[in-house]
């Protein structure tokens, strides 16, 4: 967590006098363009760092500094604390004029290239920002897969209400079969060419059938999902009735959908019959169909499907989701 040093004596000709030092302006203008710490800060420079920690002393007196401890490390930055203050107003009045000195720019150069050689300082350094620079993938794929892989081989799962299987492939290579289920002919058509493409090893075993009527013996599956379906059924207390039947004693349901919102649309373009439903609902038909150990958790997660042209974009980035999930009994 950053924190911005206590401001000092606001006075102009403090402020000024502490502006007024080339070495100061050197410093402010390589903490303006890269997080250092004091040693860095150093070596760029080409100056003792006991030099360097004197004039960082008069900068932080008038909050000119934003500082970050990891470790044993100080990291600095340019941090004015007061946006609209005289020091900020300054600075932004000076730093349009100033221009970089070359040998402070090259040196800079050279420490960011050691930082590839990557210490324990360079964690440090960027810990911070870790999870803006270091945790951004296309899909997310590779963590769900590698945590999905966890889980043991040779079970069979099902995907109810599969449609084109999206939830499907991500079960590929992870159990032995998974069985999926659709009312619509058409989606499972879909479903069987898509999965096919990476099979991984698994069987897919498509079935045409309703979720309260669902096509599975009893006690057949080792768990299921029913991901953005619930909201389409007139009620979930007959689907979740017929997953607690078919799954076997000890296993998991989980089910995926949407929090209540008002995106009326989504009823005549995409066929819901509710405009989400409240977890609490859900996860009150789990308990019903006799499932234990019933939990909800909000997802970090956006359904953002397109809506129909002249209608504006879903507000806040998507439709929030969540999961309940329960456990069939062993007894």
């Amino acid at each position: 967590m950053l924190k911005v040093p206590a401001t000092g004596q606001d006075l102009p000709t403090t402020l000024l006098k502490a502006l007024g030092d080339p070495i100061r302006l050197r410093i402010l203008r390589l903490l303006d363009r890269e997080e250092l710490s004091v040693g860095e800060l150093s070596r760029a420079l080409a100056l003792s760092q006991s030099r360097v920690s004197n004039h960082l002393r008069v900068l932080r007196e008038h909050a000119l500094l934003a500082e970050r401890q990891a470790g044993t490390s100080t990291f600095l930055r340019l941090g004015i604390a007061d946006a609209d203050g005289l020091a900020a107003r300054l600075w932004a009045a000076l730093s349009a004029d100033l221009t970089d000195d070359p040998g402070d720019t090259e040196r800079l150069r050279q420490v960011i290239a050691e930082r590839r050689e990557v210490s324990p300082e360079f964690f440090d350094r960027v810990a911070g920002r870790w999870d803006t620079i270091g945790v951004e993938f296309a899909s997310g794929q590779a963590r769900q897969r590698a945590v999905a892989s966890l889980v043991s081989a040779g079970a069979i799962w099902g995907d109810l209400g599969c449609g084109t299987g999206y939830v499907a492939r991500a079960m590929l290579g992870l159990c032995e079969r998974v069985v999926c289920v659709d009312s619509s002919a058409g989606m499972l058509e879909q479903a069987r060419v898509r999965l096919a493409e990476h099979p991984g090893g698994t069987e897919v075993d498509l079935r045409l059938g309703e979720l309260d009527a669902l096509p599975i013996g009893d006690g057949e599956l080792d768990g299921a999902v029913a991901a953005m379906v619930l909201h389409h059924l007139p009620s979930p207390d007959g689907c979740l009735a017929e997953v607690f039947r078919v799954l076997r004693p000890g296993a998991t349901a989980v089910v995926v959908d949407l929090v209540p919102h008002g995106e009326g649309w989504l009823s005549t373009e995409l066929g819901d019959r509710h405009l989400g439903l409240d977890a609490r609902q859900v996860g009150a038909a789990f308990a019903a169909a006799g499932f234990v150990d019933v939990r909800m958790e909000a997802l970090d997660d956006r359904y953002r499907p397109q809506p129909p042209a002249g209608l504006p974009p879903l507000p806040g980035g998507g439709l929030p989701l969540y999961t309940v999930r329960g456990r069939k009994p062993r007894a």
